[in-house]
């Protein structure tokens, strides 16, 4: 193995705005080690939380619960909540070491929490083990501050081809949040299979969701499950994005009520991988129907306000049939309040600039870019993460092409045709699932190309530089290992 080289003086991904290490200084946290919050009333749970998390990572519950009965006679980690910090914008945040500890302040608890990510890549490893018994970590004194670059960090599960359990994908979000990234896309519907219960549909998990790629049981997140995803990645700051495929894609809910079918006749479930076969009767009242039964429910389920209608890879219907079907369920999401995106081909049609775009392959961007529209980047050449890293990976697949680490993080979304650096709304990571079975299949295609992406998200670009990236990640390869994670070893990376 090659080893650390010793110059490379901090690990943190994403690289911070500005980070300053002395010489000589470090600051010991042990079980007299105290974490304090500063916030102001209506602010004050979520701080609160940010700063029980920490203490979780740092302390095991019986050591929290033998801490809270000691005398201070350490130093203190001070959380400090201060809105009137414009400057930290939404997300940034300023740590320092002081002679009596660490103080970090932040405008906001995402603020906070960015900070406490910070903070732990600064932590030994054994930081990422559970603490069993009294232990002390030691840090060098560290000046950090930061701020994103955008304010759309993502990745995306695909867990209708093969589905993923509720813990595997609350694990998911554990890893992305520790790399700063703030959304999650779940696409919970494609021919293979329909993942979320909607009450007034019934048959679309009931049938819908009993199969996946390959066969088997497949399965899906009860709405009550459902609410526990968002909730629990809500705390880490990541929002979930629900992603129904629309009006292609659709062979499972096809499959489930007759009625969407122009034939009025229901498909038989489909465990294959071909794309562009399906469509919703986009003539029948009864698709509009079903549409507003699942915003509707969706809505309820979905406080980011977000309603991603997929769009892609329609070959069945005419152009003016796909416009129109797009706009309508535009104008259904709108009726509920949500933000409608969709995979790119959506652009032809007559788009409000709210609606948001995302990039994949060659397409019609920048008709929705003149309108004054966001996009998402996302081309399968850079950000795919399903694709192999090289010909000896078994996982995955190479119709956009291999893809190693340095691939993606030499990538910069102001490259996509068609947008503008104004119009960029962020980047987002997909995981397509056609050969993902498991979620140690979604960790090795994930890491650590997605701590690449996380970089590209938050660092500007003038401050990311390969070689200082690729030596951070080999820090983080013990990191990642301590967490369980099955990622790849690319052999880009020196790691240890």
């Amino acid at each position: 193995m090659v080893p650390i080289p010793i110059s490379v003086q901090h690990a943190v991904i994403p690289a911070p705005s500005s980070i300053v290490m002395a010489t000589g200084q470090s600051f010991l946290i042990d079980s007299s080690t105290t974490i304090t919050v500063e916030a102001p009333d209506a602010q004050r749970v979520e701080a609160q939380r940010v700063a029980d998390q920490l203490a979780a990572l740092l302390w095991a519950p019986a050591e929290r619960a033998r801490r809270a009965a000691l005398a201070r006679t350490s130093g203190t980690i001070q959380l400090t909540l201060d809105p009137a910090h414009v400057e930290l914008a939404a997300e940034g945040y300023r740590l320092d070491f002081t002679g009596a500890g660490v103080r970090i302040l932040a405008a906001t608890p995402a603020g906070l929490f960015y900070a406490t990510q910070s903070l732990r890549q600064l932590f030994p490893v054994s930081v990422e083990y559970p603490a069993a018994a009294q232990r002390v970590l030691r840090v060098n004194a560290t000046t950090i501050r930061d701020l994103p670059r955008y304010e759309w960090r993502g990745a995306m599960l695909d867990v209708a081809r093969h589905f993923l359990p509720l813990r595997d994908v609350e694990h998911f979000v554990d890893l992305i949040a520790l790399y700063k990234l703030n959304r999650l896309h779940l696409h919970l519907a494609d021919d293979q299979g329909w993942r979320i219960e909607i009450t007034s549909r019934p048959n679309l998990t009931a049938v819908g969701g009993s199969s996946q790629v390959g066969g088997g049981a497949g399965g899906y997140y009860s709405q009550r499950e459902y609410r526990e995803l968002v909730a629990y990645a809500a705390a880490r700051f990541v929002t979930i994005i629900p992603e129904i495929d629309m009006p292609g894609h659709t062979n499972a809910a096809l499959a489930s009520y007759a009625a969407l079918n122009c034939d009025n006749t229901a498909r038989p479930i489909y465990t294959g991988t071909d794309v562009g076969f399906s469509s919703f009767c986009v003539e029948a009242d009864s698709t509009y129907a079903l549409v507003s039964d699942v915003v509707r429910e969706m809505k309820a389920l979905s406080p980011g306000g977000y309603f991603h209608m997929g769009g892609d890879e329609v070959k069945t219907l005419t152009p003016t049939q796909y416009r129109g079907f797009v706009e309508r369920v535009q104008a259904i999401a709108t009726a509920n309040n949500m933000r409608l995106i969709g995979w790119a081909d959506i652009a032809p049609a007559r788009l409000s600039p709210t609606t948001i775009v995302q990039h994949w392959s060659k397409d019609s961007l920048a008709l929705h870019v003149a309108r004054g529209g966001k996009v998402i980047a996302s081309p399968g050449s850079k950000t795919y993460l399903d694709m192999k890293y090289d010909t000896a990976t078994t996982l995955g697949l190479s119709w956009a092409g291999r893809i190693e680490v340095k691939d993606v993080y030499d990538w910069d979304p102001t490259l996509v045709t068609g947008a503008t650096p104004e119009s960029v709304l962020g980047v987002e990571a997909p995981l397509w699932s056609e050969t993902v079975t498991t979620i140690a299949d979604a960790e090795f295609l994930a890491f650590p190309r997605l701590a690449a992406i996380a970089e590209i998200g938050w660092s500007a670009r003038n401050a990311r530089a390969w070689e200082d990236f690729r030596l951070r990640l080999a820090a983080h390869g013990p990191r990642l290992q301590a967490l369980g994670v099955n990622f790849y070893r690319s052999p880009q990376i020196p790691w240890p």
